[in-house]
């Protein structure tokens, strides 16, 4: 574990040395950020400005499921994007055989050989309006870390997802476009899953657990949710990585080294 963190340390420390020669991007991804804020909002006001509301949500706690949602949206470009979407290319060039050679696991390797800044200002805005919103509604402090599982096995359940669809690119080159499908999905996050008809509620809670990413860590801030569904999330973030780390075993079978 300690050999794992030392990497870790050296992986990242170098990608934020790397990143920070061009800090102009960091301005235009702050802005960006703003910009999709803003949209997100005009949306969420839209819905509440003539006094409608989702059913159970007032429009405080729809604005804390819109923070999860923005950090989800940052964990998703600072973390994700930047190695998950680089396994195509690795494929196609043949630098995946390196990856393999080294004496540490390739999903590690692969998922965590660097890190973009950029998406910090969706994840400083996203704490932002849930704290905007919790004071609003008189959450107490202990809400927050009881939450926090919720968000946590949220994350990693993304990130098994996305580290799948990165992994079927063994067989299928052209996956990109299958990210951004997912990406698109998870776009449904940005309002409480009640805001859907009942067979949207389903596909959005059983098929892509849009439901489990942001609504549950909301209703555990709210103390809205039932223990079940936080077991349910827990579960779920496991049975994801587990399926993640099976896959990838699998589709390496299928694997055709560069120099073979």
């Amino acid at each position: 574990m300690q050999k794992y963190w030392q990497v870790l340390q050296l992986f990242w420390s170098t990608a934020i040395a790397a990143e920070l020669e061009y800090r102009l991007n960091f301005s235009v991804a702050a802005l960006s950020s703003v910009g999709g804020l803003i949209g997100s909002l005009f949306g969420l006001f839209l819905f509440y400005r003539t006094g409608y509301e989702f059913p159970g949500w007032s429009w405080e706690e729809a604005l804390i499921v819109l923070g999860v949602f923005t950090l989800l949206q940052g964990f998703a470009a600072t973390f994700l994007a930047p190695n998950l979407n680089k396994i195509v290319s690795q494929v196609q060039e043949g630098t995946l055989d390196f990856v393999l050679l080294k004496p540490i696991s390739s999903q590690f390797w692969l998922s965590t050989r660097t890190l973009s800044p950029w998406g910090i200002p969706d994840l400083f805005f996203g704490l932002v309006m849930i704290g905007y919103a919790g004071s609003r509604l008189g959450v107490a402090p202990l809400a927050y870390f009881i939450a926090l599982p919720p968000l946590m096995f949220g994350f990693l359940s993304l990130y098994s997802l996305w580290f799948v669809l990165g992994a079927t690119s063994i067989w299928f080159v052209k996956i990109y476009n299958v990210t951004e499908v997912l990406r698109g999905l998870l776009e449904a996050g940005r309002f409480p899953v009640v805001a859907y008809p009942t067979i949207y509620r389903v596909f959005f809670t059983f098929v892509i657990p849009v439901a489990f990413l942001t609504t549950v860590p909301a209703q555990s801030l709210l103390g809205q949710v039932e223990w079940t569904w936080i077991l349910g999330s827990i579960g779920l973030a496991i049975a994801l990585l587990q399926f993640s780390r099976w896959f990838w075993q699998f589709a390496l079978r299928f694997y055709t080294s560069a120099s073979s």
